[in-house]
């Protein structure tokens, strides 16, 4: 394929992206103050007409929040997949919104599954890690969500094959024993029939289809660090907002 040069994302994009990635990295944090419009545009060198315009890019995400007081990192509207809870935890200490728990169904080591042995990058039949979480709030089940990671993390973090919950959830123990930080991830949306052994702990008949959000973690080595599909309970929904530019 022939290359071709990027264009730079518009300047309200590149302001957005740079709070947006301090948010996730847990630099900025939930009800931190984020600078004024005045501030932002002088510092970037924009009009403030532009610098607006970036944050209400990350209020339209669901990051940020905006009122008579100033511009305040807020993910309590997000929604809550299970790749959300990473910022979650990094942004305000907690991967839960008030009134949500978590029960944790299983943990343990069993033999890879091909599915998930292609995606880790291990041999069918290999030891891994499998936890299997089931998030409620007072509606009901919001996802049944289930990890897989390398079974030599296993070694490292124990922890990980106990069914209980973890202090700092999968990721943040494996960066307090490992050095291992999730960076990058991707997030593939389908429907998937609901599985006999899920079908129980969601509440919906086996063989329904049912909206899954599949996510893989990569480190900042480029290697995968967790592989999970969530199921989402009855009647959840998905849904994003962004200006059309």
């Amino acid at each position: 394929m022939t290359p071709r040069v990027q264009r730079a994302a518009p300047p309200f994009m590149q302001i957005a992206d740079h709070f947006r990635q301090k948010i996730v990295d847990g630099v900025l944090t939930q009800d931190t103050k984020l600078p004024s419009i005045a501030e932002i545009a002088e510092e970037w060198g924009v009009a403030t007409a532009t610098a607006a315009k970036g944050i209400k890019q990350l209020q339209a995400e669901g990051y940020v929040r905006s009122t008579t007081q100033g511009t305040f990192v807020d993910l309590g509207r997000k929604l809550t997949s299970g790749s959300d809870r990473l910022q979650l935890q990094r942004a305000t200490g907690s991967g839960f919104r008030p009134g949500e728990h978590v029960e944790i169904v299983g943990a343990g080591l069993v033999a890879a599954p091909a599915e998930i042995a292609e995606a880790l990058g291990v041999e069918a039949g290999a030891p891994v890690v499998r936890r299997q979480r089931r998030y409620l709030d007072d509606e009901g089940v919001i996802t049944l969500s289930t990890s897989w990671l390398h079974g030599d993390l296993a070694e490292q973090a124990p922890e990980l094959a106990v069914a209980e919950a973890l202090p700092r959830m999968t990721f943040g123990l494996i960066e307090d024993r490992t050095g291992r930080r999730a960076v990058r991830r991707r997030d593939v949306v389908a429907l998937r029939p609901v599985p006999e052994d899920a079908s129980g702990l969601l509440g919906i008949e086996a063989g329904t289809p049912a909206l899954t959000v599949t996510n893989y973690y990569w480190d900042q080595d480029g290697s995968v660090i967790e592989y999970a599909i969530d199921f989402m309970g009855g009647g959840r929904q998905l849904t994003a907002e962004y200006d059309i530019n």
